[in-house]
């Protein structure tokens, strides 16, 4: 705490030059910085968005950077900073939030930030994937949601569409003589099994991407478990089934 307070506001870190760059932890190599400088100006040039960088380890210039960079209501600072366990920070303002909610801004920060995704990754392309996430979404008028769909969390949608199509199957097996499907039943259930296939399974996958592959196997994995739990009745019950008292 003590550093970190003795370096709040120490603007002697900041370069002499104007830059939306200011890689005091040496993340980019003199190549990448280049390019990075020049798309986030023609990008400012284009839109009127201002997105800056701040990378930093030991010392941070602290709120010098508002001056330096005169932050505005239109203007982001992506922070990186490697001691903790997230890198990423952003620092937002005000004029974002109609278009990028802060939902937005904590996904973002939890998919490109996170250790994993730095492990394999890089800092380098945690930084840039990220500011191309907002730039994207900000071209095409705003985003509720992050852009694509992660290996991980297209895994968590299939199996909550499986154990939906599980739910449907038991919950729609015969209950009665000569009945094929008990509607009534997958109707009463339909709130958890719908919540779990619709909310859970498509929903996520619907927003964040325009691939067909993902919805589909979603869906057969919903069609799957129905199949599974709904035919395991009549493998378990060779006989028709008892008349209800």
């Amino acid at each position: 705490m003590g550093t970190e307070a003795r370096a709040y506001d120490n603007p002697q870190l900041l370069p002499t030059e104007p830059t939306p760059v200011v890689d005091l932890a040496k993340t980019f190599t003199s190549l990448q910085k280049e390019n990075l400088v020049k798309e986030l100006e023609t990008f400012e040039a284009e839109t009127g968005w201002r997105l800056r960088v701040l990378t930093q380890f030991e010392q941070t210039p602290g709120r010098a950077v508002i001056p330096f960079w005169n932050l505005d209501k239109k203007s982001v600072v992506l922070v990186a900073d490697g001691k903790g366990g997230n890198i990423l920070s952003f620092a937002v303002g005000d004029d974002f939030y109609p278009l990028l909610p802060r939902t937005f801004w904590i996904e973002l920060q939890t998919r490109f930030g996170n250790q994993y995704f730095v492990r394999d990754n890089g800092e380098d392309q945690a930084i840039t994937q990220a500011l191309a996430s907002v730039e994207g979404c900000l071209r095409k008028g705003g985003c509720s949601v992050v852009p694509g769909l992660p290996q991980e969390q297209w895994i968590l949608t299939l199996v909550t569409s499986v154990i939906g199509g599980i739910i449907c199957g038991f919950s729609g097996r015969p209950r009665k003589e000569g009945q094929v499907f008990a509607w009534q039943w997958a109707l009463l259930f339909s709130p958890l099994w719908g919540m779990l296939f619709l909310s859970f399974g498509l929903g996520p996958v619907l927003v964040r991407t325009t691939e067909w592959l993902p919805i589909f196997r979603n869906v057969a994995g919903f069609s799957i478990g129905f199949l599974g739990a709904f035919l395991s009745y009549f493998l378990n019950s060779p006989s028709a089934p008892e008349p209800e008292a």
